[in-house]
């Protein structure tokens, strides 16, 4: 029995960290480690609602650091479901940092990261469809799909040489 699509919103999730010193490097902002350790698990969190099943992460198709983050800043991590293969789902993260003095906010990191579901004996499954429902979801499912094929286009061409 296959089960039910989902929409992206029923999947979302936020989750905040608030940056400590054990966690900066010696210019006093975070490692960039520790950020995408953040990420993988919100990414996680979201690819394990949408299809009730444990996930590994397959990749990392893109993370991109705009902007430094600042010991003691606050930071909020967004994580949604952007696109479903058959096994597969891209997950789209967004961080924001925020001053907890001055409440000036700012986009910091972006990733996408894709996911595989996984049966009772580690072997992918199939995942249940995604309902995109809003403009922001379809423009997301759209840009996540041209990353498939972008990146099915590149493997393709790396082979033939």
């Amino acid at each position: 029995m296959k089960a039910q699509a989902k929409t992206p919103a029923e999947t979302a999730i936020e989750m905040r960290e608030m940056v400590m010193p054990n966690q900066t490097n010696s210019h006093g902002t975070v490692f960039g480690g520790t950020v995408m350790s953040w990420i993988d698990i919100a990414a996680a969190m979201v690819a394990a609602r949408h299809c009730g099943r444990p996930v590994v992460t397959a990749h990392i198709d893109d993370i991109d650091f705009l902007a430094p983050i600042k010991m003691g800043y606050h930071v909020l991590i967004q994580a949604s479901l952007n696109y479903v293969g058959k096994t597969s789902m891209i997950v789209g993260v967004k961080v924001t940092s925020e001053n907890p003095y001055t409440g000036e906010s700012r986009t910091t990191t972006r990733a996408y990261l894709t996911f595989v579901a996984l049966d009772d004996l580690g072997r992918p499954i199939v995942v249940p469809e995604l309902k995109p429902e809003t403009d922001d979801d379809h423009r997301r499912f759209d840009n996540a799909k041209k990353r498939v094929q972008m990146k099915k286009d590149i493997r393709s061409s790396l082979k033939n040489k």
